[in-house]
């Protein structure tokens, strides 16, 4: 695969097809050089591109996105995972259940469907670097827009049992009443300790930053756990050396990302099928 400083030499034309990156801040994301390559591996002449927009200015982005005929969809990432679902027409039944898009691409009439592909992503991940899901008891840290899409993933993959963990408790809440209806048992966890689980999936933010805390207290990680992470572009966080130091198997942010490059195409690929 094609990635990092090789993608420099993509071609671009007047005839290349955009599929933008949304967000703020993008200084840590690597999916536009990822993106691109893959595309054009896959046979399609489109260049993913940075666009960092602040949540004000979020309309006037999408509105200017819509109107570019050679925009052929978009990717959505923090803090507009929420606030983009109003810029969508029609929505996949996981961004109906979850109130989340990271993915956006056009309807026949030119108008925008969304969908969110972080579970699909994160749950690839996960099984292609050897944890089992099915019937297990996992403990979700995150009850926001990547975690909520990932709760859905892991309780349709045959999860057992999934607790969540969130500071904000009302986000937690929200979050299990979206689930009602799946199978599996969901409750929330008044902690973020993952001794009565087989894995660990942290979809907080926590990591992202240098400075930051990590999401539990590290003395917690033991060896027989699989530790999945959403942090991406940043290295080695503290929560992923402290897993592999214990022995535990790990899936980090980066596999997420290099996961979610077919997925991702698909989703924007279908467009054109329809």
């Amino acid at each position: 695969m094609t990635t990092g400083a090789d993608a420099v030499g993509l071609q671009c034309t007047g005839t290349t097809r955009l599929f933008p990156i949304v967000g703020d801040p993008l200084d840590h994301v690597r999916a536009p050089s990822w993106f691109s390559a893959h595309f054009q591996e896959r046979g399609m002449a489109t260049l993913c591109v940075p666009m960092t927009v602040a949540p004000q200015d979020l309309g006037t982005t999408m509105a200017g996105l819509e109107a570019a005929k050679n925009v052929d969809g978009v990717c959505i990432t923090m803090p507009h995972k929420t606030r983009a679902m109003a810029f969508c027409k029609t929505l996949s039944p996981t961004s109906q259940r979850t109130g989340i898009v990271s993915a956006l691409r056009r309807n026949p009439d030119g108008s925008w469907h969304g969908h969110s592909t972080d579970g699909e992503a994160f749950l690839k991940a996960l099984t292609d670097h050897g944890a089992t899901i099915a019937g297990a008891d996992i403990l979700l840290l995150g009850a926001g827009g990547a975690g909520s899409s990932i709760a859905v993933a892991l309780l349709e993959a045959g999860a057992a049992r999934l607790a969540i963990f969130d500071p904000e408790k009302a986000r937690t809440l929200d979050l299990m009443q979206r689930l009602d209806g799946l199978p599996g048992r969901v409750e929330a966890a008044e902690t973020p300790d993952p001794s009565a689980f087989q894995v660990l999936c942290n979809a907080s933010p926590l990591g992202l930053a240098a400075d930051d805390e990590p999401p539990l207290p590290l003395d917690l990680l033991r060896g027989d756990l699989f530790v999945g992470d959403v942090i991406a572009g940043v290295g080695e966080t503290l929560l992923m050396a402290a897993a592999r130091a214990q022995g535990c198997g790990t899936a980090d942010g980066d596999a997420m990302v290099r996961a979610v490059l077919d997925i991702m195409t698909d989703f924007l690929a279908e467009a054109w099928r329809s």
